[in-house]
């Protein structure tokens, strides 16, 4: 069974979204659920991906649909720990050029 969890750290500068497990066809939708109502509310929202295993490209849409829920409401979403694998597909996808990492 594919799980993920979402753990959510507030602050005053910034939204932290810790993300661990696999991101993709079933967990995708988890994701858009917490990130969206964030990028309304907050300036900078961050993903820490530190202990993400895995993305899919269903995992990719919800990426590329927060970076522009982002920049429309002139905010920022930043990907931070990724970690070498999941890496790989952002740079084989060509995501590398377009979200913004930390």
């Amino acid at each position: 069974m594919n799980t993920m969890k979402i753990k959510v750290l507030q602050n005053e500068e910034k939204t932290t979204l810790t993300l661990t497990g696999r991101l993709d066809a079933t967990t995708s939708q988890a994701l858009q659920d917490a990130l969206m109502p964030h990028l309304g509310k907050n300036k900078h929202v961050e993903l820490d991906l530190a202990k993400l295993a895995y993305t899919s490209s269903a995992g990719l849409r919800v990426l590329l649909m927060g970076e522009k829920t982002a920049k429309a409401q002139e905010g920022r979403l930043t990907l931070v720990n990724v970690t070498p694998e999941v890496m790989e597909v952002f740079e084989m996808t060509g995501f590398s050029g377009i979200l913004h990492f930390e």
